[in-house]
């Protein structure tokens, strides 16, 4: 015991059906929820972001996305490339099986196919 507090386990609540159990602690305490949709596919949106000397900067987003167009894994990873304006050919991503179903991950950013037509995407600012 070294009388220094450690960080404190935080979750993100709930999102469109899904619980978002992990915060990591350094994550900021401003939070944001957003609906839009592009393309076809709506997507549910929570950001945590902190102030910096130069205004805000994004910590982490949540999407969860619902659309006919995301039947599969392959199917999700084209769409997110056109949305998130990556180049397909250099975008490094490996499998990995979350408990919610198949998914892709990088550098910044992990995506699972929960069921036919809904998915997460996972986001952290690129300084994590």
């Amino acid at each position: 015991m070294t009388g220094v507090p450690g960080p404190v386990a935080r979750d993100g609540g709930e999102l469109d059906g899904f619980r978002i159990g992990y915060l990591p602690s350094d994550v900021g305490d401003l939070v944001s929820d957003f609906a839009s949709e592009w393309e076809g596919v709506t997507f549910a949106t929570r950001v945590w972001e902190r102030q910096v000397e130069d205004g805000h900067r994004v910590d982490l987003r949540v999407h969860v996305l619902r659309g006919d167009r995301l039947g599969t894994l392959a199917e999700l990873r084209d769409f997110l490339a056109e949305y998130h304006e990556r180049d397909p050919a250099d975008w490094a991503l490996s499998d990995f099986q979350h408990v919610e179903g198949p998914g892709l991950i990088g550098a910044v950013e992990a995506f699972w196919l929960f069921a036919t037509g809904v998915a997460v995407n996972v986001l952290t600012g690129p300084e994590a």
